[in-house]
């Protein structure tokens, strides 16, 4: 391969990186990632059983945390 070829695919390659990189910071400086309605169309639109059962698995997680700081945790043989 010559080396103008070399060239021009590292500086496609390099050019083609920093515009998905600013195009990546400008989507997160102008909140193009932010979903503020989210949590709370989440509670509206849920029904009542759906929001039980994430009260009942977060009851879990906590009964299992807690169950493995007093036992001490050791993973499985």
């Amino acid at each position: 391969m010559d080396a103008w070829v070399i060239a021009m695919m590292l500086g496609a390659s390099t050019l083609l990186g920093a515009f998905g990189l600013w195009a990546l910071l400008w989507g997160i400086r102008s909140g193009q990632f932010d979903d503020h309605q989210k949590f709370l169309d989440g509670a509206q639109f849920d029904s009542e059983e759906a929001l039980q059962d994430a009260v009942m698995m977060e009851e879990k997680k906590k009964k299992i945390i807690q169950n493995k700081k007093e036992v001490g945790y050791a993973p499985p043989d």
